[in-house]
């Protein structure tokens, strides 16, 4: 079944498929939308809207560029505001109410956008904005949903970036099979339909494409590769540690890809597995307590088999209540992984577009 697209940014187009069923095609009323979440990067805000600027004067689309100060404990904020003085209001500012983390700022912004393309890229000066009209090109060329950058020649630290990245890629790559050579990489260009399908919660935003698998298929993924500067200004905010948190990120993600419609599943095998092996275990000690008349009260054999037995009653139970209980409070709709000032929410409607010529 179909369901009609609402709003300004398609037309929608009533065809019928091979069982007689009614589907819309929709012909994209095309914009791009810029989503750079920025946190403590006070000196890169004016240089980086103007090479935005630069980069897509000669865009054929629409667009506009959605700011998200992630709780900063500078000035960047006041930079953002700078910048739209300067610009115009295509240029849209959110500030979080606190520091969220990348990943929460990166949804923030995708939420906010408006575009029917949505690019995403750091605020550190070294993804460089003049790529994104080549991706976005590509995207509607070749018909994809995501064009991810690959920084090939990439400059950065050695043991601080690029071995914790390269170790991070290749778990990704072997849990995920969305075959890419940098998930790490910020540039990246979306359909907005898809995109939004999708949310991040935690330190996600790396593992969009694998998210982005369950909602398309990975034939619409492709990757570019782009150019990456060194860090001009301000510190990095990643490390060594950053390979810890992607493993057990990698277990939600493997979770979610491969369970989400059927967590029972999940939890059920490994609850299973110790149910047959605490009842294997509690069997052995009856046949000796009745053939034998051995005393096994005091056994810690016997203290094994009771806990398999219980941890198999709480992973068929508890375990796939609570994460299904997790999905549903998250995807609820009402439920969001920032909080955006009042003051800072702007109405979405108006001509604040910036336009070709």
């Amino acid at each position: 079944m179909s369901v009609k697209p609402e709003g300004d940014a398609a037309t929608a187009q009533a065809v019928t498929d091979d069982q007689g069923y009614a589907v819309y095609r929709t012909e994209e009323t095309l914009s791009l939308s810029l989503v750079i979440p920025m946190y403590n990067e006070e000196d890169n805000v004016a240089p980086l809207v103007a090479r935005i600027h630069e980069a897509l004067g000669d865009l054929s689309m629409p667009w506009e560029v959605v700011l998200v100060d992630d709780g900063s404990a500078d000035t960047t904020p006041d930079h953002m505001l700078a910048a739209r003085e300067q610009y115009g209001r295509h240029v849209r500012v959110l500030t979080l109410q606190r520091n969220f983390g990348q990943t929460a700022a990166m949804q923030a912004g995708i939420d906010h956008a408006r575009g029917s393309v949505i690019a995403t890229l750091d605020g550190d000066l070294q993804n460089d904005p003049a790529d994104i009209p080549v991706m976005v090109r590509r995207l509607l060329d070749e018909d994809l949903d995501m064009v991810a950058g690959w920084r090939k020649d990439r400059h950065d630290d050695l043991w601080k970036r690029k071995v914790p990245s390269r170790i991070a890629n290749k778990l990704i790559r072997w849990t995920t099979k969305v075959n890419l050579h940098d998930y790490g990489c910020s540039l990246k260009v979306f359909r907005a339909q898809v995109l939004k399908g999708v949310r991040l919660y935690g330190e996600m935003h790396r593992f969009i494409p694998a998210w982005f698998a369950t909602q398309t298929s990975p034939r619409r993924i492709r990757e570019h590769v782009v150019t990456h500067h060194p860090r001009a200004h301000g510190d990095s905010k990643y490390g060594i540690s950053r390979t810890f948190r992607v493993i057990l990120d990698l277990l939600s993600v493997y979770f979610f890809m491969r369970y989400k419609a059927r967590p029972g599943h999940f939890f059920g095998s490994i609850g299973l597995f110790f149910g047959a092996l605490g009842s294997a275990i509690l069997g052995y000690l009856l046949l000796i307590k009745v053939l034998l008349q051995a005393d096994i009260g005091t056994r810690p054999l016997l203290f094994v088999g009771v806990m398999c037995v219980l941890v198999s009653v709480q992973l068929l139970t508890t375990g796939v209540l609570s994460e299904l209980m997790a999905r549903t409070y998250f995807e609820s709709g009402r439920i969001r992984s920032y909080v955006v000032r009042e003051r800072n929410r702007e109405d979405a409607a108006g001509d604040d577009w910036c336009r070709p010529g």
